[in-house]
């Protein structure tokens, strides 16, 4: 008999380091769009962890790949060839529309890898003087939590008693195309611009139509690496294989993205695994990854051969079952049903998002508990989500979710949210 979900609280209470804030629930199973908590109870999964398991929770196929792998070769490390790893990267490669693939493991350490390529080619290709390399990046950003990377996050939470702080990033705000612009011909250091196609963990931020073709053209004037982190947002997350897409051969029929937008260097992890096991990856063309050459860059679990199983057939899901699409279809039917039900809720400040990527914005200050309350009154009812910045709360559920299985949820947003409003006072200040 398993421990009770207090003694499993209890537990990482006492021995495990207090990193997160989770939601009072203690989950044991977990099978497509559900989650079952220590005493059976069933919910939605409305955060699919972060976006990495949009092919549902122990898809069949990707567990299938994992065990069987793992069964006939599981860690050979880069010291020699595997017979899996050179499958992958042409399939990857081939998917994407890019010259060459770099397999690492959790998405932090794809963003230290595009980081290290981007300065590299600065030095080696365009010409920049040894340690001069700058990066841009955007206000907001959330693109990992290692010491480089919270040195250019504007999250004080994140950054807090964590330095000194890695230099060489500059900070602009997000959807501002005319910032990027003054930086780049202020600052002829520049080598990359880095940006999340939506920022998911500020929120779930839409920029502009036009702002990543606008981006992606300000960079390829200024001879600067256009950086696409797809690490939330792609695999089919926002209703496309990738939100930047560009000349992806991702055969989807809502995408209407134009080649001009294919980043220089793309950064891919999460749901590339299906949530089954940890891969990530950067890809680029020749011209930019060749400045990575051996001893340069690795990584002992880096390309291994379950990780490598497990990245094509997760893939495969995505493809073969459709997912872009039905995150298309039925995120337009999501936003739009939320809107319909509480479009006029003094709860609610904004909708927005794109594709199965959403959130509501609370009427309330970010230091208010309305967000968290509302997140406990939904899981009572049966899903699961979890507010961000304080009075956001982010919807991404498996894209394998169905239409009938949506409006259930949107029913039981609906009536948390109404219940709530009835005695609701926001937070003054």
């Amino acid at each position: 008999m398993g421990i009770s979900a207090s003694e499993a609280i209890a537990l990482e209470n006492q021995y495990g380091a207090h990193n997160y804030h989770p939601l009072p629930v203690v989950l044991a199973k977990g099978e497509g769009v559900h989650v079952w908590d220590t005493e059976g109870k069933r919910y939605f999964d409305f955060l699919s962890a972060y976006s990495a398991v949009n092919q549902g929770h122990c898809h069949p196929k990707i567990v299938e790949a994992l065990v069987e792998q793992s069964k006939t070769l599981s860690l050979t490390s880069r010291a020699f060839y595997n017979n899996k790893l050179g499958e992958t990267e042409q399939y990857m490669a081939q998917t994407f529309g890019f010259d060459k693939v770099l397999l690492m493991n959790s998405g932090a350490e794809a963003v230290e890898t595009a980081l290290k390529i981007a300065r590299r080619w600065g030095y080696e290709k365009k010409g920049i003087s040894q340690d001069d390399a700058i990066i841009v990046v955007c206000e907001q950003n959330f693109h990992g939590r290692t010491t480089t990377i919270i040195s250019f996050s504007s999250d004080q939470g994140a950054r807090k008693g964590f330095g000194p702080f890695t230099s060489g990033f500059v900070q602009i705000p997000y959807n501002d195309t005319h910032a990027l612009e003054e930086v780049l011909k202020s600052r002829p250091n520049v080598i990359g611009f880095l940006v999340e196609p939506i920022q998911g963990e500020a929120g779930v931020h839409v920029p502009d139509e036009a702002y990543l073709s606008a981006c992606k053209s300000l960079c390829k004037t200024h001879n600067v690496l256009f950086i696409a982190d797809e690490i939330q947002t792609g695999i089919a997350r926002t209703g496309k294989l990738l939100a930047t897409c560009g000349s992806c051969n991702c055969s989807d029929s809502h995408c209407s993205a134009t080649p001009e937008v294919k980043p220089d260097v793309l950064i891919l992890g999460k749901a590339i695994s299906g949530g089954a096991y940890p891969v990530s990856a950067v890809l680029a063309d020749d011209a930019i990854m060749e400045v990575i050459t051996p001893g340069s860059h690795g990584s002992t679990y880096g390309g291994n051969p379950v990780a490598s199983a497990v990245a094509i057939a997760a893939l495969e899901v995505v493809k073969n079952e459709k997912l872009a699409e039905n995150a298309f279809r039925l995120g337009e039917h999501f936003r739009k049903s939320l809107n319909e039900a509480l479009g006029t809720s003094k709860l609610v400040k904004q909708i927005r998002g794109k594709g199965l990527l959403n959130a509501i914005v609370i009427a309330d200050h970010p230091e208010s508990e309305t967000a968290w309350n509302l997140c406990v009154s939904m899981m009572d009812r049966g899903l699961l989500a979890k507010p961000t910045h304080g009075n956001i709360i982010r919807f991404a559920p498996p894209l394998v979710i169905t239409k009938e299985e949506i409006d259930s949820c949107i029913q039981i947003i609906v009536d948390a949210f109404t219940s709530y409003e009835t005695d609701w006072a926001p937070l003054e200040g």
